[in-house]
Formats: structure tokens, C-alpha cells, sequence
């Protein structure tokens, strides 16, 4: 059957695009291999409870923000609720115990407070994020009026960014802070974006975090599923077609275009599951892992070029999940917010982030603690509540191991993390009544990234923004809209890069 467009994956980024081009008119396909949409933006049941995979908090939906302008258009605000997240982190290092509240002038008075001999610094941390975000969204998306603006203009017109493109967030944060404890306060959360501050780049990490101090954090009720679904009964509402338990395998070239897919079943019982089906479309939209796109799926593309710079870009580091269920909120018993920061008992600078995420001393590192029961959720029934603690970690800590010394590091990691949350929060243990451990090679399993990350390519300075590819060199009608492309990972970075390749895909199928 032809199609206008072809989505290959089920990811949050492959569902944005797919269902901005089935609301403006678009015949759309997307083919999923799990039973479920989403991607990372997925719960899962266990019992009464439902587990949230990934999303901690998503930020902004303010003036400054495109996302809720995609979500009005998608015709899913009634469906799809976020609940406000009281306060953005707490930080918790030794003696020291800091709440950061979720808005500018909030968090800088407060950290003014504290380390008054910083004000400076403080201030300006504050100004420059600020301006990045604001200025950001007003650069013009349609590539017409950006071209005017490049190159000669674009430093001029958006000097707060242009300034800050080659340098990054650890090497900003000394020219201006001193006090470690206050940086460590300022970086807790980096991992959100990676897992070295003298790698991130700055202009990646400000916009992002300057969206959360914007706009707030924000939790979807019901989880990050609620959103998935969402999308993809957009697509089936306006006459396309949502297949999961179905695995592309190829994309089909023919004279430097993709004509279309061959996908199967992934059921390992169906009696077809053998059998290639093609699905011909004017555009293909890739939401899967770009290396493996590139070097697996396309034995036709002969881009050496573009291959050898791909496969050039640097990885991130990727993270363990201990998933849990209690069996009453935490608050009842002291926990203070809804997402805590610990930091490991080695770091005391944030030169020593990314040894501490990547290291396998799973007893002394440093986590994140999120307890979804501190807001409503939706996620368990009334009088229980889930939460996760996410590590730092690197799938080489994992590798190499028989399936029994696997199961039991795992256990381990839970033991232990469940034992660190009791110092966190006394009394905690005794309330747990469900555990399960994801570690990096489960990641790469589920969404197939090469070495488990989340994130796509790392968002390093040279590699982040606008380096990141939105189509695949010489197949025009090839577009990314995944963590690998414009503008990165991260709920939020995936549907805004699924709306810059819906709005590429139109411009192509309008040219027909």
C-alpha cells in the first residue's frame, strides 16, 4: 500500500511527527516492534501499580515554549493533564540540604542567601539561561527567514546564543562560581542532559534548564504513556494506521530516495514472522537509533562521508533504574520533595561527575530519588505510591556477565540502593513491596541504542544544537525524529524535533 509518509519506530519523537502529518491531512504508517508505543515515554504495570520508565519531569509549557502550541494543534490538551511539580529538586550532600525552587527570582534569592559572597555569580548564572531561552524562541523555524539571518547576521541578532555555542557548562560555571558546594547545587540535575559539565554544551544545557526555572517541572498524570497514546490515536483518528509487534528491517532506496519499508511480525510464534512486508511512501521518517539506521538498514546508502562522521560523534553515558512501589507515600514518614539528589560520598566537585556516574561503586556514587506519590500521579491507588532511583552508569559495568551473575549484580544493586534510600528517608525499607532493577543492557535491549544510552549522540560541545542531522545526506526524503537528530534527546527534545521534521516532511510532500 503507498503512503504519504512511513514512521519507523514508535518513539515519542517518531509519534509527534507522525501525528502532526496525520492532523494536517498526511496518510501515515508507523510501525512498532513492541506491543506498546512510546519508546522511553512508556509505564508498565506491575500489580496495582503503574511503573513510570523514564520521565522524571518535563519542563516549561510557558510563553517560551512551542510545545504546548504542538500539543493545542494535536487536539490532545483534554487528554493528556500535567501536574505541576511543587519545587524543582532538593539537593541533599552531606550536612548540606537545599531545596531549589522552580522559577528565577525564587532560586537566586535563595542561593543568594546562602552563599551571599556569590551573588554575582548567581546572578549572572541565572541572567545568561534566561536570555538563551528567551532569545531561542524567537529564532524563526521556517528555514527561509533563518537563512536570511545566516551567517553574517545571526551573531548579531542572537548574540546571548552565539557567544556561548563553542563553550561549555562546567568551564561557564568556574569563570563565574567559586564555592563548590553551590556549583554541585547548580549541576545536580546535568544529568538530565549528560554526565560531564566541561563536555555539555552551553547553549544546549541553558535553554533546557532555563525552561525548567521558566516554566517549572511537570508531570503527566497517568504517566508518560498518557501522552504516547495520545498521539498515536491521532494518527488512527485521521485515517492513518498505528502497527505494533512489528520491526522495520530495511529502508528501501532507489536512485538516492527511499521509496518505502520492509518490516515483519516480531512475534516469535506468528507464522509469518518471516514473511517482509513493503510499505511504499513519498517520505520515510526514521525514529530509531541513527548508527544503527545507517550501518545496518540501509545496505544501499554509500554516504562514507556522512558514516564516518556519525560514527565519529561521542556516546553518553547511560543509567540504572531501581524501580519501586511502597506500600504508603513517603511523605508520611519524612520525605521532603518529589525529587531528591544525593550526591556520592567522592564527589566534591563537579570535575568528579562524570567518573562518579560512569564508575560501577554502586554503594558510595551518587543517584536521583523521585517518589511519584509526593504529587497525584495517577500511578498507584490510593494509600500506596512508586518511585525510582536512577544512577549514573555505564553498560560496561554490566557486560561480560553470565545470566546468574547478572541476575544476582542486579539484586545487589537494588539491596543496596534500597539500603542508601533508608539513610535518605528512615523507615523507608520497611515499606517496600516491589523492586526491579533496569541497567543499561536492559536499555539497549528495549530500544536498541548502541551501549544502552538515552540520549542519542551526547550533547558536547561541536555535537549538540543544530550539529545534529534532521535528514540523511543524499536521500532528501529521509528524515530523523528521534534522540539522534534536531535537537536531542529528552521527552521534550524529541517532540519539538517531531515537529521540525513534520513541518520538513510537508514542505517535501508539498513540492509532489
Amino acid at each position: 500500500m503507498k503512503y504519504d509518509v512511513v514512521v519507523a519506530g514508535g518513539g515519542l519523537g517518531g509519534l509527534t511527527a507522525g501525528a502532526i502529518l496525520a492532523k494536517r491531512g498526511k496518510k501515515v504508517l508507523l510501525v512498532e516492534k513492541h506491543n506498546v508505543v512510546g519508546g522511553c515515554a512508556v509505564t508498565f504495570r506491575r500489580k496495582d501499580l503503574l511503573v513510570e520508565a523514564t520521565l522524571h519531569e518535563m519542563d516549561g509549557l510557558d510563553k517560551n515554549d512551542i510545545k504546548p502550541a504542538i500539543i493545542n494543534e494535536l487536539g490532545i490538551s483534554s487528554s493528556v493533564e500535567f501536574i505541576r511539580v511543587p519545587e524543582f529538586y532538593r539537593v541533599v550532600k552531606g550536612s548540606l540540604d537545599f531545596v531549589m525552587p522552580d522559577n528565577v527570582e525564587a532560586a537566586a534569592a535563595k542561593l543568594i542567601k546562602q552563599f551571599p559572597r556569590e551573588h554575582k555569580g548567581i546572578e549572572k548564572f541565572f541572567r545568561v539561561i534566561s536570555d538563551m531561552g528567551a532569545w531561542m524562541a524567537t529564532i524563526p523555524m521556517e528555514p527561509w527567514r533563518l537563512l536570511l539571518r545566516l551567517p553574517f547576521y545571526f551573531p548579531f541578532w542572537y548574540y546571548h546564543i552565539f557567544r556561548y555555542m563553542k563553550k561549555d557548562v562546567g568551564s561557564f560555571v568556574d569563570s563565574i562560581i567559586s564555592d563548590e558546594d553551590l556549583k554541585l547545587i547548580l549541576m545536580a540535575n546535568v544529568g538530565y542532559y549528560h554526565d560531564d559539565p566541561y563536555e555539555l554544551g552551553m547553549v544546549y544545557y541553558g535553554v533546557a534548564q532555563g525552561s525548567y526555572f521558566s516554566g517549572g517541572g511537570h508531570y503527566i498524570k497517568g504517566g508518560s504513556q498518557q501522552l504516547s497514546n495520545a498521539m498515536a490515536k491521532v494518527i488512527t483518528d485521521n485515517g492513518g494506521e498505528v502497527l505494533t509487534r512489528n520491526e522495520v528491517t530495511r529502508v528501501v532506496l532507489e536512485n538516492g530516495r527511499a521509496t518505502g519499508v520492509k518490516y515483519r511480525k516480531t512475534s516469535k510464534t506468528h507464522p509469518e514472522r518471516h514473511k517482509e512486508i513493503f510499505a511504499e511512501a513519498d517520505v520515510v521518517i526514521a525514529n530509531l537509533p541513527l548508527p544503527n539506521l545507517i550501518n545496518h538498514m540501509m545496505p544501499d546508502y554509500r554516504n562514507e562521508k556522512f558514516k564516518a562522521r556519525m560514527g565519529a560523534m561521542a556516546l553518553p553515558g547511560s543509567a540504572t533504574i531501581v524501580f519501586l512501589g511502597f506500600s504508603r507515600p513517603l511523605k508520611g514518614i519524612g520525605n521532603k520533595c518529589y525529587s531528591t539528589f544525593v550526591c556520592g560520598d567522592t564527589v566534591d566537585s563537579i570535575k568528579q561527575i562524570k567518573e562518579d556516574s560512569r564508575n560501577a561503586d554502586y554503594k558510595s556514587k551518587s543517584y536521583a530519588f523521585v517518589e511519584y506519590g509526593m504529587i497525584d500521579s495517577g500511578l498507584a491507588p490510593e494509600g500506596k505510591s512508586v518511585g525510582s532511583i536512577a544512577i549514573g552508569d555505564d553498560i560496561s559495568n554490566w557486560e561480560g556477565l553470565s545470566r546468574e551473575e547478572y541476575k544476582a549484580k542486579k539484586d545487589e544493586v537494588a539491596r543496596i540502593f534500597i539500603d542508601r534510600l533508608d539513610k535518605l528517608v528512615p523507615g523507608a525499607k520497611e515499606l517496600v513491596i516491589y523492586s526491579e532493577v533496569a541497567t543499561p543492557v536492559t536499555i539497549k535491549r528495549y530500544t536498541g541504542n548502541p551501549k544502552g544510552v538515552f540520549y542519542g549522540f551526547a550533547q558536547t560541545v561541536g555535537q549538540d544544537m543544530m550539529s545534529r542531522p534532521i535528514s540523511i545526506p543524499g536521500v532528501d526524503n529521509l528524515l530523523i525524529s528521534s534522540a539522534w537528530g534536531l535537537p536531542g534527546g529528552g521527552l521534550s527534545g524529541v517532540i519539538i524535533g517531531g515537529n521540525f521534521c513534520a513541518d520538513k516532511a510537508r514542505r517535501i510532500l508539498d513540492k509532489k
